[in-house]
């Protein structure tokens, strides 16, 4: 399974939201593989190719979304496009007869440093009423890089210190997620 065919599969046209959603896919899993180098940390048997693809993969749903600021011109909530990507995975996994479940739940399990059933109720988040929290070694790196760049503005790298400030401000529980993903893969705050 290649996941640049998957991506065109979804985005057939050369559009400035393909080049976005490649740009910043690419940028995620060049960080995941140079935070993965960096780790050290052969304990935790990473799947390279699951990281890549994972990486290449975790935000397919954008399109589907509306966030007219980076391009996306679909009619869902910004924060569905993980569900929405996994959705889209299993479909085309289930016409083709592959098995994508890992990387839909890779799509379903980024988004800031994952979300809790408590967090999407308390805040009245468009999701279902359940934790979204990343579990496996490969999710949990994918969700980190990930807090590396945005899709928005000069999509240049942050700083650490500016992945921390971007999410510190989501609470205590946020905070200590995040902090734990810095942890397992040996970055400093």
């Amino acid at each position: 399974m290649d996941s640049l065919v998957i991506i065109r599969h979804f985005y057939p046209e050369d559009t400035p939201l393909r080049r976005l959603l490649l740009k910043h896919s690419t940028q995620v899993r060049d960080k995941a593989m140079e935070i993965l180098a960096m780790s050290a940390n052969d304990s935790l048997k990473l799947d390279r190719e699951t990281v890549e693809k994972g990486a290449m993969l975790h935000d397919l749903g954008v399109g589907r979304c509306h966030a007219p600021s980076i391009l996306c011109e679909g009619t869902e909530h910004y924060l569905r496009h993980g569900l929405i990507g996994g959705q889209m995975l299993r479909e085309f996994g289930n016409k083709h007869s592959i098995d994508l479940e890992i990387y839909a739940r890779i799509c379903e399990r980024h988004t800031g440093a994952g979300l809790t059933a408590k967090e999407i109720t308390m805040q009245n988040l468009p999701l279902p009423h359940q934790d979204f929290l990343p579990e496996t070694p490969e999710e949990k790196l994918i969700c980190l890089a990930d807090k590396f760049f945005s899709k928005s503005g000069n999509m240049c790298e942050k700083s650490i210190e500016q992945v921390w400030t971007s999410l510190d401000k989501f609470g205590q529980d946020v905070a200590m997620r995040l902090h734990n993903l810095f942890a397992m893969f040996h970055l400093t705050i």
